[in-house]
């Protein structure tokens, strides 16, 4: 059980702040910070250099970029300059130790761009992001299964789809979602769906059929962007983990007692060619939130991947943290999952002191 708790829960959490702390530092080193806007020749040329000094001071000390930015800074030595570095402690009082502090009271920190609390600002978009990626993975995942079902000892027609699979699982997604707007939110082809936005009352309409053909008349199209760079790759995945089973001896047995081959497919191969379906399902959730990002920048869709992108473009550090750790906490729930799945089609896995994907 130890074992288990450490490289299950303790050893995820542990890459969780390794990767959210090199971001932290990049993020603070590479980009230029909002104190630096305020030197933009528009704004130097409506200030004094002492008021423009002094109001960079005062948005630094606010924000709390006065201070170190790590535990320790490497600086030029006083007598022998650059050649031999020395190293300064800081102690507690840098931004590094700051925002820890602030991330293990349950607190993100605050927007740059409207002083607003990141946790707030997340929330407020999260559930449009799932609106998008949640039924993208239920379809993914159904469309896959059913697809691998049916392309299973059907020779004949399965090179054709599985050759298409493989054409647009090279196609980026960017250019997916294009291509769709293009064509089917065009006047000047077919102008079936909007281009791009999603009315703010969209679930206020009365009536559940009313809502649901609203939603799916607004989200068609992204959702459809999403479904078309994903499942292929499943389809890909599960149609060759069944071909492979087939041709097991445990197949030929299984017939040999009078089962038929819907009996055999359904009872005995797919549970079987799951357990590399599943390995992709741990990358699902996580690629969905990476591709929203794409999607909600091209549709005009009000979600955490807009925000990303606004908050990159504005340098908006806490936002960026913020999403990138969500993020990454999706992948780490995705890995647990994939756990519990992998001893739900693989008895033999529930007996391991290891998790099956570790």
């Amino acid at each position: 059980m130890a074992r288990r708790i450490l490289y299950g829960v303790l050893r995820p959490l542990f890459w969780l702040w390794l990767l959210v702390s090199v971001i932290f530092l990049l993020t603070r080193l590479a980009a230029p910070t909002p104190t630096e806007q305020l030197g933009h020749p528009t704004t130097a040329s409506v200030a004094s250099p002492e008021k423009l000094r002094a109001a960079q001071w005062a948005l630094r000390h606010r924000l709390g970029l006065d201070l170190p930015l790590f535990y320790y800074s490497v600086q030029p030595h006083p007598r022998y300059g650059s050649w031999i570095p020395s190293a300064q402690w800081h102690g507690s009082g840098n931004q590094y130790h700051q925002w820890l502090r602030q991330l293990a009271a349950g607190s993100l920190g605050n927007s740059y761009r409207d002083g607003r609390p990141v946790t707030t600002v997340l929330l407020d978009t999260v559930p449009n992001t799932l609106l998008l990626t949640l039924p993208a993975a239920i379809g993914t995942i159904g469309f896959s299964l059913w697809a691998g079902l049916c392309l299973t000892g059907r020779r004949w027609w399965q090179r054709w789809v599985l050759g298409l699979c493989v054409g647009l699982d090279a196609v980026p997604l960017f250019l997916v979602a294009t291509t769709l707007v293009l064509v089917l939110a065009n006047p000047d082809a077919l102008n079936l769906f909007p281009a791009y936005g999603a009315p703010e009352a969209l679930f206020e309409t009365p009536g559940l059929w009313t809502r649901a053909t609203h939603y799916m008349y607004y989200f068609f199209l992204p959702i459809s962007s999403l479904l078309v760079v994903t499942v292929p790759g499943f389809i890909l995945q599960l149609t060759a983990a069944l071909n492979r089973e087939v041709t097991m001896q445990y197949t030929i047995t299984a017939r040999a007692k009078g089962l038929s081959s819907e009996q055999v497919l359904r009872q005995h191969l797919l549970r079987n060619a799951l357990l590399p379906f599943i390995t992709l399902l741990t990358d699902l959730l996580p690629a969905l939130l990476a591709g929203a990002v794409v999607v909600e920048v091209i549709f005009a869709l009000p979600g955490m991947g807009r925000l990303l992108a606004e908050a990159a473009a504005t340098r908006d550090h806490p936002i960026l943290l913020g999403g990138v750790l969500l993020i990454a906490m999706a992948r780490l729930l995705s890995y647990w999952l994939a756990d519990g799945l992998y001893g739900w089609a693989d008895p033999r896995l529930r007996s391991t002191s290891t998790p099956a994907h570790a």
